[in-house]
């Protein structure tokens, strides 16, 4: 019986095969450190989805898995290899094939690196919003893959509002290795099944994303505002954001960072960051103009209202930018300090309080060193938990308080991941969090879809 290997050599050119140990092992994980990772039997580093569409002809052909990544910037383990797996590098398609400033629309490649495609929009004065931490690094295809989030979601949305179709190779009925069109590339649409929106968030379980199609915005005018306010605890931050909503306010960013966090960065990259208070919040205002202004005030009086220290708009646009890069830097700053588990819960904004009191608890009853980020203005939280090198016994600590964040959450009418997935890390999570009957339905749509199991087997479900 032909082996893997042998059958994509015979279809496709030696030097996109990785077979050399050392280097299958760098592409066989993405950054959830704690998460399980297999033995992969080749990475291809597809080029065209001709080159996907063979993958997936003879991973079916055999029963082999496949496993798609991008950058490998996702925090659940869900790009992570499994047992005699092909890996599927869609990292070097990087083509941005149309931007059409008539319709503002992009049609790219997985392979685009969210940053560059913004870079490449804003030239025909345009904007991509979507902007994970990760914006420098990950790929328009991971993001597709995890719906992922980021700063400025709350008030411009996250991926899938960004996704008008796409383009997939799939498998089921319509035959492994057929690749498909989804969607559609006018502003409205409703015809059949919104079988693209099905497809963001679904972590490469339901057939592997080749081309996407996005909507772009006129990009902005003016300067943004930004507003910071500091805290004595976390929870009177997270105070300020609950009644933020309260109020109506809706800047483009709200984000919260905490001294460990600060400290980290600062010791890291020297940005002149002081890191005296428990915990900053950090506003964007993008509204030009003297409704802005007005915008501005309100959310800063907001903060003083809710218990803040001080809380001032920024006058100094250096330091600005130096703290949005703070809070970009969050989680490789942290990581450079030992092991960390990554939490991604998001609770209303009204429990923001109770949750991150929560976690102060949790912490406390387990001995756990946690640091806390978050796009606090939609409720996405990120405590990170660290613990030191070596020590199993912190470790298993750190796991039963990841699990009761989760619980936590759920209680308080949350969700266990926000924007990194669920991927490996999550799926006990997703059990409690869904009722057996939505269960039911989506182990359903996956056996539709991929009858074989062949696509990244053993993720989300």
């Amino acid at each position: 019986m032909s082996t893997v290997v042998e059958l994509l050599g015979r279809e496709l050119p030696a030097d996109r095969l990785v077979v050399d140990p050392e280097v299958l092992a760098s592409l066989s994980h993405d950054e959830a450190e704690w998460a399980e990772v297999g033995t992969a039997a080749v990475a291809l580093r597809a080029r065209s989805e001709s080159d996907v569409q063979i993958a997936v002809r003879v991973a079916a052909a055999l029963g082999v898995p496949l496993v798609a990544r991008g950058a490998g910037t996702g925090l659940s383990g869900g790009a992570n290899a499994v047992d005699g797996c092909i890996v599927l590098d869609l990292s070097q398609m990087t083509s941005i094939l149309e931007i059409d400033a008539d319709n503002l629309i992009a049609r790219v490649q997985p392979g685009v690196v969210n940053n560059d495609l913004k870079a490449a929009v804003a030239q025909a004065g345009l904007w991509y919003p979507p902007d994970p931490a990760s914006a420098p690094w990950s790929t328009i295809g991971g993001n597709v893959a995890t719906n992922a989030g980021g700063l400025c979601c709350l008030k411009y949305g996250v991926t899938r509002d960004y996704v008008l179709g796409l383009r997939a190779v799939v498998g089921g009925d319509a035959g492994y290795g057929t690749a498909v069109p989804l969607g559609r590339q006018t502003s409205k649409g409703v015809a059949g099944y919104d079988m693209t929106a099905l497809m963001v968030g679904s972590e490469g379980t339901l057939g592997i994303v080749t081309e996407v199609t996005l909507r772009l915005r006129p990009a902005l005018t003016g300067t943004p505002r930004t507003v910071v306010g500091a805290f004595g605890s976390l929870v009177d931050a997270g105070r300020a954001v609950a009644l933020t909503t309260r109020r109506g306010l809706i800047p483009s960013a709200l984000e919260l960072l905490d001294r460990m966090c600060l400290r980290a960065v600062e010791d890291w990259k020297h940005l002149g960051i002081e890191a005296d208070a428990a915990g900053l919040l950090l506003a964007r205002i993008d509204t030009p103009g003297d409704a802005g202004e007005a915008e501005a005030r309100a959310l800063a009086e907001t903060f003083e209202s809710a218990g803040a220290l001080w809380a001032t708009q920024s006058t100094d646009a250096l330091e600005a930018e130096a703290l949005f890069e703070a809070r970009r830097l969050a989680y490789p700053a942290l990581e450079r300090l030992g092991p960390v588990l990554t939490e991604d819960i998001c609770v209303p904004r009204s429990r923001i309080p109770e949750m991150l009191g929560r976690i102060e608890q949790i912490a406390t009853t387990h001995e756990l060193t946690i640091s806390t980020i978050a796009h606090a203005g939609d409720g996405n939280l990120h405590p990170l938990i660290l613990t030191p090198v070596g020590d199993d016994a912190a470790r298993a600590r750190a796991q039963l308080g990841f699990e009761e964040m989760l619980d936590a959450a759920l209680g308080f009418g949350g969700t266990v991941t926000g924007e990194h997935g669920v991927g490996l890390l999550k799926r006990g999570g997703l059990e409690r969090e869904l009722e057996p009957g939505s269960m039911s339905m989506q182990r359903s749509v996956r056996r539709a879809l991929d009858p074989l199991g062949i696509f990244n087997p053993g993720k989300v479900l």
